[in-house]
């Protein structure tokens, strides 16, 4: 590889907010056709550091340096236009316009002044075809999946002359194919000479597809290393300035006969990508839910917590039959549901850390019995406190808060009811390390405590080192509930992924 230059370039970069440095003094490059990991943990710096590159924000001190020339972005249409382009973890398209205007939004076809729709269709049908997607570009993007939303932002991304493409955990929705299917694209990237910057939390995905890699810690740069000469246990340990915390399973108790001591039961539920499920939970129970994207994991956590509305099916709490015909009839009946995607289902970013703790307890008191003021600081310190929420400022937007300690607001919001069931669509998402360690202590605490927990995660290992059971789905079904002992990664993965073969 040849170092004479980097092909982009971040030297002394110093980013503050108010008395909080964000970024102290970093150096970062880039070389043409290699992939370039950014690790750390929440609140490390990697999303300013991307933002400066990127030209969201103006760093207070440094210089950016592009294919040898200084630049200054004062946008990220400015970063667009000299070849830095970006795709964060939120999706950032509109979901009321149509693949093929997402595509090209900004840069359309025009014909007499006017969009030429034939044409930007056509084009937005070949930028597709680089991606392997089969996808009708006219369809309204909303109408996808995550996936598929995601997919249509890495399709945008490099449907321009791109040097720089920068991913911000660009897998976190993706099932293996359509992760393999990306990895082929960052390939060939590369071949053209494309320097990507590819943040991920997942470390097999780092290993595989990384040439280098860059730590940052409290905002400062630790290191840059090649990806061969780095091993796992060193880069975690470099990430959190300590040893590495192990993740171990947690002691279970005996559930072996949850039938009969099963406060929540569901019986042949059915909903849009859920049907005839059988869910069992006993008090202080964790049940793992394993499935590949699109296997009905999220369908059959909403069908549990009365967001969707049922087909078919009955719902027992302590053996009555119950309707959750919505989220709030479930949240009276202590039935709580934490959605995956936190940005549109979960918290409100411009609202302070306090105000978001106290929504489902408002919720649950009613719109004309307020919580007072102090009653709010009051809860909202002692869940800070208790689940070590950073900053531990209450008033803090909690929008500018970390991935972790997001997920760990929503986390106190939810508690904050007392429930009895929590339905967690996958909690630590696109979180470090050491945040997901703390996110699965807690929820060993909260069963330890008597909470029944639904756990839901595309990691496999993770799932299997949560939770006590494992109801494995497959094409919308509840295919095998197992006990978690009896797996190991390989036989969980085995079973989700096995076809259903045709019946005789």
């Amino acid at each position: 590889m040849d170092e004479a230059r980097p092909l982009v370039e971040l030297r002394g970069a110093t980013v503050r907010f108010g008395s909080t440095v964000a970024l102290d003094n970093v150096d970062f490059r880039m070389f043409a056709g290699e992939v370039h990991s950014l690790m750390g943990e929440n609140g490390a710096g990697k999303s300013t550091l991307i933002k400066a590159l990127t030209g969201v924000l103006a760093p207070d001190a440094g210089v950016l340096i592009l294919d040898g020339q200084t630049l200054h972005l004062s946008s990220p249409l400015d970063a667009q236009r000299a070849g830095i382009s970006t795709v964060y973890q939120e999706i950032d398209l509109l979901p009321n316009l149509s693949v093929a205007e997402n595509l090209q939004l900004g840069r359309e076809p025009r014909r007499l002044g006017l969009i030429d729709v034939r044409r930007m269709r056509s084009r937005a049908r070949d930028i597709l075809a680089d991606l392997g997607l089969d996808i009708d570009p006219t369809a309204p993007l909303g109408t996808f999946p995550l996936a598929v939303q995601q997919l249509v932002a890495i399709a945008r991304a490099i449907s321009t002359d791109v040097k720089v493409l920068v991913l911000d955990e660009p897998t976190s929705s993706l099932d293996l194919d359509e992760v393999a299917e990306l990895f082929r694209v960052i390939r060939e990237l590369k071949q053209r000479g494309v320097a990507i910057l590819f943040v991920s939390h997942f470390l097999d995905q780092v290993y595989e597809m990384s040439d280098r890699i860059t730590v940052l810690r409290d905002g400062r740069l630790v290191g840059e290393y090649l990806t061969t000469e780095l091993l796992r246990i060193d880069l975690v340990e470099k990430m959190l300035g300590k040893q590495m915390p192990v993740l171990t399973s947690r002691e279970r108790g005996e559930v072996d006969d949850v039938d009969h001591e099963a406060f929540y039961s569901a019986r042949a539920v059915t909903t849009s990508g859920i049907a005839d499920a059988d869910v069992d939970l006993a008090p202080g129970e964790v049940l793992g839910v394993a499935g590949l994207l699109g296997s009905g994991r999220t369908a059959l956590a909403r069908a549990l917590t009365g967001v969707d509305r049922l087909g078919a099916g009955i719902i027992r709490l302590e053996r009555e039959d119950v309707d959750l015909d919505s989220p709030r009839t479930a949240l009276s009946l202590g039935v709580v549901y934490s959605s995956e995607n936190r940005r549109t289902e979960g918290l409100v970013g411009d609202m302070s850390i306090a105000q978001n703790i106290a929504l489902a307890l408002q919720a649950q008191q009613g719109a004309l019995k307020r919580i007072a003021p102090e009653q709010v600081r009051e809860l909202a310190t002692s869940w800070v406190e208790a689940l070590n929420i950073k900053p531990a400022n209450i008033d803090t937007p909690v929008r500018t808060l970390s991935g972790g300690n997001q997920q760990k607001v929503m986390l106190a919001r939810l508690l904050a009811v007392s429930p009895r069931l929590l339905v967690l669509d996958e909690p630590t998402r696109g979180i470090d390390v050491g945040a997901k360690v703390e996110i699965q202590r807690l929820v060993g605490e909260m069963a330890d405590n008597g909470l029944s927990v639904v756990f839901i995660s595309a990691e496999l290992e993770e799932v299997l080192r949560v939770g006590d059971r494992v109801a494995i789905l497959r094409d919308g079904r509840i295919v095998e509930t197992t006990h978690s002992a009896d797996l190991n990664p390989d036989t969980l993965l085995a079973l989700v992924a096995r076809p259903d073969l045709p019946e005789a």
